[in-house]
């Protein structure tokens, strides 16, 4: 009996660490701070869900301008964000934002700003005959000018699920 048990033990040890195994892929990554700021600060200008106000408040703030007329927070989100550079063809540089069902292509320096930063956030890299990738799904910045104001570090959070 003590045999069985031990076999049952480590089956449902297995089982269970498949699980969480599984689990913790789609677990979301957190950010806050500096990095949360740099997030939402390229990807606010390409955002149909903001304001102009809104996407000038952001800009102000990533700017080192902590001192803005804006006071309520702010939420940066995007569904899906894919990035590539080519490592054969050194000249490609695109990324694909999504917004519901509006998809922005962004090239050049504005793919890479969002590679490097994604990059910062700890988003892992992929690679491909002759590319690499970083992809995110469901981010979702909260911008709190209020905080930041206070400049003790507080004030961006962003959530996201990397590799999606």
């Amino acid at each position: 009996m003590t045999s069985g048990r031990s076999i049952l033990s480590c089956a449902l040890v297995l089982a269970a660490t498949s699980h969480l195994a599984g689990a913790s892929a789609t677990t979301p990554a957190k950010v806050s701070g500096a990095t949360a700021l740099a997030l939402a600060g390229v990807i606010a200008p390409l955002s149909p869900n903001l304001t102009g106000a809104e996407k000038k408040a952001v800009a102000m703030l990533f700017a080192a301008n902590a001192d803005i007329p804006y006071k309520k927070a702010i939420v940066v989100t995007a569904d899906r964000i894919v990035c590539r550079t080519g490592n054969v063809d050194i000249t490609v540089r695109n990324c694909e934002v999504t917004f519901g069902k509006k998809v922005k292509t962004v090239n050049g320096s504005t793919a890479n700003e969002i590679f490097a930063t994604e990059a910062l956030a700890g988003v892992p890299p992929d690679g491909a005959a002759g590319s690499n990738f970083e992809s995110l799904a469901k981010l979702s910045c909260t911008i709190d000018p209020n905080a930041i104001k206070r400049k003790d570090g507080s004030g961006a959070d962003c959530t996201f699920e990397p590799g999606n």
